[in-house]
């Protein structure tokens, strides 16, 4: 790397407050320690989150759907998440035993606002708590609980510039290159995508808990 280029590289806070500033009023006085009603009523609102952690092989983000208030607010200080069917890497789960520190982002479709969400997680398998979140007769594998530590709304700024809701602006999946074309050339064949894109995402549809 030239020289140039490392001068140019931000290394210290306290430079980098220096070029940003630092956060004050409404940026910092929404982020609070529990789900307030407000931060509940999103949380029952989005069926779509992104859960992030951390662990001694590196960093994950996985997005996780179901039906609107499938994330259970327990109580003000408490999640629960059902872990549903998925392709069996649990790369989440492996980080969540390693390393219990998690973030989520819900989003809401049509909503710019996001919500964000700062814990610790643990993995539970307690009978009952598996049967609160069946699902045409099919538990899930594990449930999440969180102990959140603090959360807050983040802005609309990058959902507007995006233009992420904007039907308009939704991409033709036939566009891009399909699962089996991708298996296959990043596995230099030895994956058949073909067989694979056959039926994709009705066997998807058909599996989904």
């Amino acid at each position: 790397m030239s020289t140039v280029s490392e001068m140019h590289r931000i290394t210290d806070v306290g430079i980098l407050e220096k070029l940003y500033g630092v956060p004050s009023g409404a940026s910092v006085e929404k982020e609070i320690d529990y789900l307030h009603p407000h931060y509940q009523r999103l949380i029952a609102a989005s069926p779509f989150f992104i859960l992030a952690t951390g662990g001694p092989d590196g960093m994950d983000a996985s997005p996780r759907g179901d039906t609107p208030g499938f994330v259970v607010v327990e109580d003000e200080k408490t999640l629960l998440i059902p872990d549903r069917r998925g392709n069996n890497r649990v790369d989440s789960l492996r980080n969540i035993i390693a390393n219990p520190r998690v973030a989520l982002l819900f989003l809401v479709p049509g909503v710019g606002e996001t919500l964000r969400v700062n814990g610790r997680a643990e993995i539970r398998i307690d009978p009952a708590l598996l049967e609160r979140f069946g699902v045409e007769g099919k538990l899930p594998r594990s449930v999440l609980v969180v102990r959140v530590d603090t959360c807050f709304f983040q802005c609309a700024r990058a959902i507007f510039r995006s233009k992420l809701w904007e039907a308009e602006r939704h991409v033709e999946r036939s566009c891009l290159p399909s699962l089996g074309t991708i298996l296959s050339d990043v596995t230099r064949a030895r994956f058949d995508g073909k067989e694979y894109d056959k039926g994709l995402y009705e066997r998807l549809k058909s599996a989904l808990y």
